[in-house]
């Protein structure tokens, strides 16, 4: 509990420093708190995280790409998969073992299940709605 609640002090943190300096855009501030957050959880050394930020982000242009070229959910899911498991390899070459690349599937699915809650709240907060 400790830790979700650090978690959310941190994006919060993030998101206001970022409009006190005046940069980017909603999306960098996200992919911002996405890099802290990831990087803690997977424990990467500089070294790791060097190698591994390149690999990460073609791996979310292909699941972006994967998103917007279903037609049907079923096959969403499917191109989903596809992309995860073509990307295992190359994740484990960068993290050492398929613990750490179940882990880092895992930390990605926790850090939008977080990022959909606090834009959940934010939005009830301002008084709109928001349908699940």
């Amino acid at each position: 509990m400790k830790k979700i609640i650090l978690i959310f002090a941190f994006i919060i943190n993030v998101g206001y420093i970022c409009l006190a300096q005046g940069e980017g855009s909603r999306a960098s501030k996200v992919e911002a708190v996405q890099i802290a957050f990831l990087t803690k959880e997977l424990d990467l050394s500089p070294e790791e995280a060097q190698r591994f930020w390149p690999v990460f982000n073609n791996y979310k242009q292909e699941i972006i790409t994967a998103r917007k070229q279903h037609t049907a959910e079923i096959e969403l899911e499917e191109n989903i998969l596809n992309v995860r498991k073509k990307y295992q390899g190359e994740f484990k070459k960068v993290l050492g073992s398929d613990q750490r690349v179940n882990k880092l599937f895992q930390a990605d699915k926790n850090f939008k299940e977080m990022l959909r809650k606090e834009l959940m709240e934010r939005r009830a907060q301002r008084g709109g709605k928001f349908k699940n």
